[in-house]
């Protein structure tokens, strides 16, 4: 059965959605069975002072999880993805604390980046949700 753009953005998803390292292994595993790599990374700080961090850190977990390799290419897709749900969430969260994840995911083709945060807002508690997608050559 060929594994759809959609599937990988909702295994991108529910990684950035896992509470915990536990969890993220527990997901990893059902994804990895599937066909579709997976990894995540936490992240927090202030959103925009945090952008930098953000492309490094989702670029470094997904080589170090093998979605992709050591290429030129791969690191264009991986931070053009990220950006674009950066970009998502940057609107409503800009200038705020937020702490969250980053879910990767990739199979075949298709990779999805989403990032999922908390926003701190007085006593409230805001989430944002951003999926960016791009298209890659299999190895």
């Amino acid at each position: 059965m060929k594994i759809t753009g959609k599937e990988v953005a909702k295994a991108a998803i529910t990684m950035a959605m896992s509470a915990d390292i536990e969890e993220e292994k527990i997901y990893k595993e059902e994804y990895k069975v599937k066909g579709i790599k997976t990894c995540a990374v936490n992240i927090g700080g202030n959103v925009i002072n945090s952008i930098p961090k953000v492309l490094e850190s989702t670029l470094v977990s997904a080589k170090r999880n093998n979605l992709v390799e050591d290429k030129h290419v791969y690191d264009g897709a991986i931070l053009g993805a990220t950006r674009e749900a950066l970009g998502v969430i940057v609107e409503k969260a800009s200038g705020f604390n937020a702490g969250g994840k980053v879910g990767v995911a990739r199979c075949g083709e298709h990779i999805v980046v989403c990032i999922f945060l908390s926003i701190g807002l007085l006593h409230l508690d805001e989430v944002v949700i951003g999926l960016g997608h791009r298209v890659i050559p299999v190895n």
